[in-house]
């Protein structure tokens, strides 16, 4: 599939169709990001009735929703008429994977506008964030819960669908990193590729799950490649997944015990091998 994307791109690029009077974008507002610029595929299917999901009911081609000001440089794009789907880069997002935005998501700019300075909320904000979304469902790709309802305006159902089809259309939910990715405003990085090492690191190589809670603090990163967990408190934590239904608070010391059944503590992910996990602090008190 890349590699088709990738010769269609040039094609396209050599023929005159990629419009040479626009540069850059920035997101409008909250704009999905796909791997792949089928939307139509993914929003609708064949029978214009079906999110494209895999075995896990997942959406594999959703990397991320781009916050409002995000800046896009694009690089090709695929005519729909009445809009297009741009190829793009973004320096919010460099994960080595092509990205691809609707037209309909963007402000196209001629020269490259200034990116986006996040500015980490006050932990007031961000509590209040946390609490108000726990329950939430879980989204591949999600990061923003309230969910985008101008993608069932642009990829318009063929007919009525049913509640839950509708939240995955909308993509209403987030995944792990898209948590605290959405509370921070985009200020946390969006994957755990990452967060392994943001921050600073907490020192827990050898140490018990009671000892590793003891040496936890608020908003501490439980993460390993593939999934993070966040210290709400010194008795809970809080993460949103697959498996346990969505945005969920459990027992913190019962939480570093279960990943503890399969994974060993560390202090530094990227010298260490095997199944393991770090906590990375990155959110002092000021």
């Amino acid at each position: 599939m890349r590699i088709l994307t990738a010769l269609i791109t040039i094609l396209m690029s050599i023929s005159g169709l990629f419009s040479q009077d626009f540069y850059y974008a920035t997101a409008k507002e909250p704009t999905p990001v796909l791997n792949s610029p089928d939307f139509e595929a993914v929003f609708g299917g064949s029978d214009g009735m079906t999110v494209k999901t895999d075995n896990s009911g997942l959406i594999r081609e959703m990397e991320f929703i781009a916050l409002p000001g995000t800046v896009f440089e694009l690089l090709g794009e695929f005519d729909h008429g009445s809009y297009k789907i741009f190829k793009v880069e973004c320096k919010e997002y460099e994960y080595g994977t092509e990205l691809f935005v609707d037209s309909r998501f963007l402000d196209l700019k001629v020269s490259r506008p200034q990116e986006r300075i996040p500015v980490v909320p006050t932990k007031e904000k961000i509590y209040s964030f946390l609490d108000k979304v726990t329950g939430n469902r879980y989204c591949w790709g999600g990061n923003y819960n309230a969910g985008i309802s101008k993608l069932i305006e642009l990829y318009q159902p063929k007919g009525e669908i049913a509640s839950e089809v509708k939240n995955e259309w909308m993509l209403t939910g987030c995944d792990c990193s898209g948590l605290m990715y959405e509370a921070t405003n985009g200020f946390t990085p969006r994957n755990t590729s990452k967060l392994v090492d943001y921050g600073t690191a907490v020192e827990i190589e050898g140490l018990s799950a009671e000892e590793i809670a003891a040496k936890c603090k608020p908003l501490d990163m439980i993460v390993w490649n593939g999934h993070v967990i966040y210290v709400y408190d010194e008795k809970t934590s809080i993460q949103s997944s697959l498996s346990k239904g969505g945005v969920i608070k459990l027992d913190l010391i019962e939480t570093i015990r279960e990943v503890m059944s399969s994974k060993s503590p560390v202090n530094d992910y990227n010298s260490s091998q095997g199944s393991r996990f770090v906590i990375r602090r990155w959110h002092e008190d000021k």
